[in-house]
């Protein structure tokens, strides 16, 4: 596909600096990668050096980058170059896929449930009884619809993905392979021989929420685990039984939520965090990468406890420390005292 300047620079606000040599633009790349004829962007001052040394033919940049282009190369400049450059590449995406309407011979429909005559229903899915799909809604190949289980309409579930009796899916839900949605609660009466605690409760999962390749949402052991309209879910994300994960939210990869947790809208919770469970994060917090979350989290903050890699060595030496501060603290304490006795002693002169 080809685009001309001229429609490129309509969909882009901004500002223009010096003249791009080829009549079209035929894609999108990074800055490195970037050819003549390829549109590339700045979204993160970390690669500002590359700018100078990117062949891109057109450059989507900050309003405060001062450097000119080459010979033959533009550079747009706009308040927010990591948006326009999502417009430009839209127009080089692939054609979204069309699914057939209609339910394959091979899926596994029970008399009870309700199919929407506009759904897809692919290969080998299973559909449970009183369950109810909404209109042009794709079930994937080998996914699994529990019993009771209601899914609106508009909502794109890839292959393989369990989605357990009694939950609830809103309307314009995407959810990737291998999720599982309604998993048992991890509940045990450990002063009864370690038996199972009943989850009784189900999964809500509200309107335009995405949740990313094989994640698990565990169902609640009363009431419901409940995600809210907007929430963004990564790959392998666990969310325990109860977690209340409010609108708009992010959550990226490997993030572990310990049950009975709520999370606030809006807020950002970075990869590797580990949050343990009947405790609040407030609207609008941020929790930095590999967190441990072990006390509530007030509204609007950036929460923090990563230990950032390191040489080998200065980690042994730093772990050494460690060790040695409950006998420095003494030693410490120690001279303070002999220091106030020697000032009791010899007091300092006001001359």
């Amino acid at each position: 596909m080809e685009v001309s300047l001229e429609k490129l620079t309509g969909l882009v606000p901004g500002q223009i600096v010096g003249t791009y040599g080829y009549p079209c633009i035929n894609g999108v790349n990074s800055l490195k990668a970037a050819t003549e004829t390829e549109v590339s962007f700045l979204g993160n001052k970390k690669y500002l050096p590359q700018v100078a040394q990117s062949t891109a033919g057109i450059i989507i940049l900050p309003e405060d980058y001062n450097g000119l282009p080459r010979h033959g190369q533009a550079f747009i400049k706009t308040q927010n170059p990591s948006q326009a450059f999502s417009i430009v590449a839209g127009l080089f995406a692939p054609m979204a896929i069309v699914y057939d309407q209609g339910i394959h011979p091979s899926a596994v429909i029970h008399p009870t449930a309700k199919v929407s005559p506009s759904a897809c229903i692919q290969p080998n899915a299973v559909i449970g009884e009183y369950s109810v799909i909404g209109d042009h809604t794709v079930i994937g190949a080998n996914c699994y619809v529990g019993a009771f289980t209601q899914i609106g309409e508009n909502c794109l579930i890839y292959s393989n993905v369990s989605i357990r009796e009694r939950c609830k899916v809103g309307n314009h839900a995407v959810i990737h392979s291998g999720v599982v949605v309604g998993s048992d609660g991890f509940g045990f009466d450990l002063q009864s021989a370690n038996s199972k605690v009943p989850q009784t409760g189900i999964v809500q999962i509200d309107d335009h929420v995405e949740i990313g390749a094989n994640t698990t949402i565990d169902r609640a052991r009363f009431g419901r685990t409940w995600i809210q309209s907007g929430v963004k879910i990564d790959n392998l994300v666990q969310i325990g039984h109860n977690v209340v994960v409010k609108k708009n939210t992010i959550i990226v990869a490997q993030v572990g939520i310990s049950g009975s947790t709520v999370i606030g809208e809006n807020v950002i919770i970075a990869g590797q965090v580990g949050i343990i469970g009947h405790i609040e994060i407030g609207d609008g917090a941020i929790v930095a990468a590999q967190s441990g979350v072990s006390k509530d989290v007030p509204p609007k903050r950036i929460w923090s406890s990563q230990f950032h890699a390191r040489e080998m060595k200065d980690f042994y030496q730093m772990e050494a420390s460690m060790k040695r501060l409950p006998v420095l603290r003494k030693k410490v304490l120690e001279l303070e005292a002999k220091l106030k006795q020697l000032e009791a002693k010899f007091p300092a002169s006001d001359s």
